[in-house]
């Protein structure tokens, strides 16, 4: 299997959102082929934890990997950050926009908590964005830009409008990217957007025990990995109950909503629940 050019040994990894889950899972992962990380996450006792494990992985030990307490929330310690990382290592070669949060509400109640899931899991990434891009440019070497959606900002399920809002922001923001780098003369950096599917992680688990459903994060790594090196820019990860046809047709169906004038999420609309079900058993569309 052919790596992307950004993941060869000795490279450098900034990671947000690295002190657990589909974050660490990256982390541990970039350590074990070689390149050195920044983990960036909240302060307190579970980042650093996490990077005293990334260490024990490292070719280079504690020297490899530096732990930057970072609220990707705030512009001011995301610059901090992109500081740290090339005052300690010199350059950057994956940044994955990877920090944050869940469980929004409906689109007129919980305006504190709306608020909190739009700087972090939307304004996280635009200032990782924001932060690096230009740097990574200069470094005129092969780079990547890892962002991490959600299938629920694709089809927009209803009763967490918070989060679906943020990940669609994710989504828009990275094709964005990507046209862009595209564009820019003799550019050699790619950018991805990691699509999840039901991933156990603390922000998904409903106690200790993996539900039979659920990937690991480290699967989700694994499919991340090999995507990157064929070049995909949407990742769009499978799980053990939904398939990637299943993906496929539930994102067909939310894009037919606009075309065919159909109510606003008209898959979860009494009316339409026999349509949608043929739908998915791959019958004529309505």
């Amino acid at each position: 299997m052919t790596h992307h050019p950004a993941l060869t040994p000795g490279r450098v990894a900034v990671v947000t959102g690295a002190a657990s889950g589909i974050g660490l899972a990256a982390a541990i992962r970039f350590a074990r082929m070689g390149l050195k990380v920044c983990l960036a996450d909240l302060d307190g006792p579970a980042l650093h934890e996490a990077a005293a494990g990334v260490a024990a992985l490292a070719a280079g030990g504690k020297t490899d990997v530096r732990a930057v307490p970072t609220d990707v929330a705030r512009l001011d310690d995301v610059q901090r950050l992109k500081q740290v990382a090339y005052e300690t290592f010199g350059e950057v070669a994956v940044l994955m926009n990877n920090a944050g949060v869940g469980g929004g509400g409906k689109p007129w109640q919980d305006y504190d908590r709306f608020r909190r899931l739009i700087e972090v899991n939307l304004w996280g990434v635009i200032h990782g964005v924001q932060a690096f891009t230009e740097a990574m440019l200069a470094q005129d070497t092969p780079c990547a830009i890892v962002n991490t959606g959600s299938k629920q900002g694709i089809t927009t399920p209803p009763g967490d409008a918070a989060y679906n809002v943020s990940k669609a922001g994710v989504k828009v923001v990275t094709e964005q990217l990507a046209h862009e780098l595209r564009n820019v003369p003799g550019c050699k950096i790619t950018a991805h957007l990691l699509i999840p599917g039901y991933t156990f992680t603390g922000m998904t688990a409903r106690g200790t025990e993996k539900p039979a459903e659920a990937w690991t994060a480290d699967q989700v790594v694994d499919m991340l990995i090999d995507s990157m090196g064929r070049g995909d820019f949407y990742i769009l990860c499978p799980d053990n109950a939904v398939t990637r046809e299943m993906d496929e047709r539930r994102i067909q169906w939310a894009a037919d909503d606009l075309i065919r004038n159909r109510p606003a999420l008209s898959r979860w609309h009494p009316d339409f629940a026999e349509a949608f079900a043929a739908h998915m058993k791959g019958a004529a569309k309505p």
